[in-house]
């Protein structure tokens, strides 16, 4: 039997319209703290006078005009790869700039100059925390150089499968800029290299042979750093091939270098229906008019976006940041679709959080926002034995005929459990 809630007895139009008005002004109250907060969380284009004004001296300091700041390939030319070349356009403390000294003789790095325009003048910023060398990454002892055992899990050249009926293609490990938390540290080298049409074809000749692959996932590195004609003739490849019903593209690029999403690239891309793209916004920082710009091409040219977020200490480990971050992503026709729990790879386990950490944002956001903007969280297991969600406890209770479940506000609700003894499989 369902609580006796008041429903059924006998209110008048007046008591059921003040029940209704106490009730909103309860929700109301669940969210004031979080309507003051998000004024102090500003997105890139509540951000755009200070991002213009960076923008503006990096343009001075290369001597470049718009249009070459809206060029992809100018924007791969110019990244700051140097701790002489950065610290002439951003104020950098002596103890970022003895980081990246120290860092980058172990570590490559490498910032395009759209991102580093991002940046706030604050050791603490967001965009800091990702993009510069923090000395941190020489001091772990805890992580590991391939924690998803990706080189255990290879069965042909470029190929990752770790699940029965989908598999990726490493394509390149080349990227726009080089994240501080990169899961595939390892591959990034000194120098930048797009698998060969050989080792391309080796790949999809293991797709054609294995008739249940449905699902084709192009990463690297960043698959969008192919150029236009490599990703065309790749995705037709894929096409050709009967049993493979989806191809998906993991790029950072509408985040870090949004001029490659070029009129061009979409035309493309709108040639390969169905086509997914992930991309990795983490700060609400990181969504800009370029961004939108870029994300709205893609959505015209018909790709289906999703965003996956890596949870980081320091970058958006806060109930209230990542609510804002998923909430600007739709406004922007990003559907929010994994938090990932940081991987323990060596150098980068300072961004690690606990798990009670992303479990509390994943309360935050159930009931507290749109359930469109309440992703998945996420733990890889372990040598490549797949994503495993992790779920707060929602039902807390089970016996014969009811369970007790624990709604978003942390009610204790019974609900009876009917239908269970009577089903029957029927397939």
């Amino acid at each position: 039997m369902f609580p006796d809630l008041g429903y059924e007895k006998e209110l008048s139009f007046e008591e059921k319209r003040e029940m209704a008005l106490n009730r909103a002004r309860e929700l109301k109250a669940k969210i004031a703290d979080y309507l003051e907060e998000r004024e102090r969380i500003p997105t890139g284009m509540e951000a755009i006078e200070e991002i213009v004004r960076n923008k503006e001296r990096i343009k001075k300091y290369f001597g470049a005009s718009e249009a070459e700041w809206q060029d992809w390939r100018w924007q791969l030319q110019h990244r700051f790869t140097s701790i002489e070349l950065l610290r002439k356009v951003i104020n950098l403390t002596p103890a970022e700039a003895e980081a990246i000294k120290k860092v980058g003789r172990v570590y490559r790095w490498a910032i395009s100059p759209y991102y580093a325009s991002l940046m706030a003048d604050n050791p603490n910023c967001p965009i800091r925390r990702q993009s510069l060398p923090s000395i941190n990454e020489l001091e772990d002892d805890f992580g590991v150089f391939d924690p998803m055992a990706e080189e255990l899990t290879s069965p042909a050249p470029c190929i990752t499968r770790r699940y029965p009926d989908r598999l990726i293609i490493n394509v390149t490990n080349q990227c726009a800029m080089y994240c501080r938390h990169c899961q595939r540290r390892r591959n990034i080298g000194e120098v930048d290299r797009a698998k060969t049409r050989k080792e391309l074809e080796q790949a999809l000749a293991y797709i054609r042979a294995n008739p249940e692959i449905r699902d084709v996932l192009i990463t690297g590195g960043d698959a969008l750093m192919l150029s236009n004609a490599k990703l065309d003739w790749l995705l037709t490849e894929l096409d050709r091939i009967p049993h493979v019903e989806i191809k998906r593209l993991g790029t950072r690029v509408p985040v870090t270098l949004p001029q490659r999403i070029t009129p061009d690239l979409c035309k493309v891309l709108a040639k390969h229906p169905p086509l997914y793209l992930n991309t990795q916004f983490n700060h609400p920082r990181e969504i800009t008019l370029e961004a939108k710009l870029a994300c709205d091409r893609l959505v015209e040219a018909g790709v289906v976006l999703g965003n996956q977020a890596v949870l980081l200490k320091g970058v958006n480990n806060h109930p209230f940041i990542m609510r804002k971050l998923n909430q600007e992503l739709l406004k922007i026709r990003v559907r929010p679709y994994y938090i990932f729990h940081a991987k323990p790879v060596r150098g980068t386990s300072h961004f690690i959080t606990s798990i009670e950490e992303g479990l509390e944002i994943m309360e935050k956001l159930r009931g507290y926002t749109s359930g469109l903007a309440v992703p998945t969280y996420i733990i890889n297991a372990p040598y490549g034995y797949g994503k495993t969600p992790v779920l707060p406890q929602y039902v807390m209770v089970k016996s014969d005929g009811q369970v007790v479940l624990k709604t978003w506000e942390k009610r204790m609700i019974p609900y009876p459990n009917l239908g269970g003894h009577h089903y029957k499989k029927s397939f």
